[in-house]
């Protein structure tokens, strides 16, 4: 048998087994999570919403049901995935999907052709959960109905990420080989396109002025490292090796494990132009590391500059680099901050979040 036909073969095979066990599950009555086709973090927050979902006793099957099964609740996290292809649409599923990124007329052709498809498809689509009031009004702007859109942060889990200590630090920078006198500045985001080196950027990540960030922070913090970790980093470690900022990379394996780089920071800096998290405000303040970041996504929802942390305009280098360098001079006194922030960070646990996935799913899985 040749490759095609084995393929052909194990799929039809898939769909009858698909076909078999849905058979008997009332309609929509079972939650299919699609976790997107990426390693990074969507597949991570399709757990963690599985089993808010369970907690609420909605049945979870597994993912590959989507496209073989009949009749069911989809929640595809990418919607990229969903609206950039026609074959959900082709299938007599309810559909769910998180927007969480991605406003037209920025010059990025996907984002305009994402949205486009939105405007021509949203009566299709069940139930939309966007984390930020920014992304809120982009997808209202397709024309969707409003009771379909659903505010929801993306979360922390507080079994991840724990306050620091004086002892955590010093393990996590003996583990990570960060030296003990170091100002340590954390970078933890996919910024490079693809899964490879990463040397083509994703500037709406902002990795050149992060990099400008860290340049102009060096003239007045000369104990300055860098820590990062996260896929496809290569522009932004060339960028720091050029302008003479030390750093270190960590890969991780799972994403549970990145509380540990947590522990090793004395600050996080988010220099992105657009985001629909980042999931490090809420890491780093669950973490009791002070935060940095440009006006952005949740950031500027979560965020109260002064109280919980700082906040710069977009493409504002110098003020990042402000701001980081007020933290390095002046750590005691920020001690109210790091407090602030760990209450902002079990306000919008995922645990915390229970109440608006149970309306989110109501009338979506019944």
């Amino acid at each position: 048998m040749n490759r095609t036909l084995a393929r052909l073969a194990i799929k039809k095979g898939l769909r009858a087994i698909a076909s078999m066990y849905s058979a008997h599950w009332r309609p929509f009555s079972c939650l299919l999570p699609v976790g997107g086709s990426g390693k990074w973090v969507i597949g991570h927050e399709m757990r963690e919403v599985s089993c808010l979902a369970r907690q609420l006793g909605i049945k979870i099957g597994p993912s590959w049901f989507a496209a073989h099964g009949r009749r069911q609740a989809v929640f595809i996290g990418n919607h990229f995935d969903l609206l950039l292809s026609d074959n959900w649409f082709q299938q007599n599923h309810r559909l769910a999907t998180a927007y969480f990124h991605g406003k037209p007329g920025q010059g990025i052709a996907e984002f305009d052709r994402c949205f486009d498809a939105l405007q021509r498809r949203h009566s299709f689509i069940h139930r939309i959960q966007v984390s930020c009031q920014e992304m809120q009004q982009v997808v209202l702007a397709s024309g969707i109905d409003p009771e379909k859109v659903h505010l929801i942060p993306i979360g922390v889990n507080l079994d991840y990420f724990h306050q620091q200590t004086v002892e955590s630090r010093f393990a996590a920078r003996e583990k990570f080989g960060v030296p003990q006198n170091a100002f340590v500045v954390g970078s933890f985001q996919k910024d490079g396109n693809g899964w490879d080196e990463g040397l083509e950027p994703k500037m709406i990540k902002g990795p050149d002025i992060f990099i400008e960030t860290m340049r102009l922070l060096k003239e007045n913090v000369k104990s300055l490292v860098v820590l990062l970790s996260g896929p496809a980093r290569g522009y932004i470690k060339r960028g720091l090796q050029a302008a003479g900022v030390p750093y270190i990379h960590h890969q991780l394996q799972k994403y549970s494990d990145v509380g540990y780089l947590y522990q090793a920071l004395d600050v996080y800096v988010v220099a992105s132009r657009e985001e629909g998290g980042p999931k490090s405000v809420l890491e780093s303040m669950a973490s009791g590391v002070p935060l940095v970041s440009t006006r952005v996504g949740q950031a500027n929802d979560l965020m109260k500059h002064g109280e919980n942390g700082f906040l710069a305009d977009v493409e504002d280098a110098n003020d990042l680099a402000k701001l980081t360098a007020h933290i390095f001079e002046s750590r005691s006194a920020i001690l109210p901050m790091i407090k602030a922030g760990k209450a902002t960070a079990e306000r919008n646990c995922y645990n915390a979040q229970l109440q608006l996935w149970k309306k989110f799913f109501d009338g979506f899985v019944q």
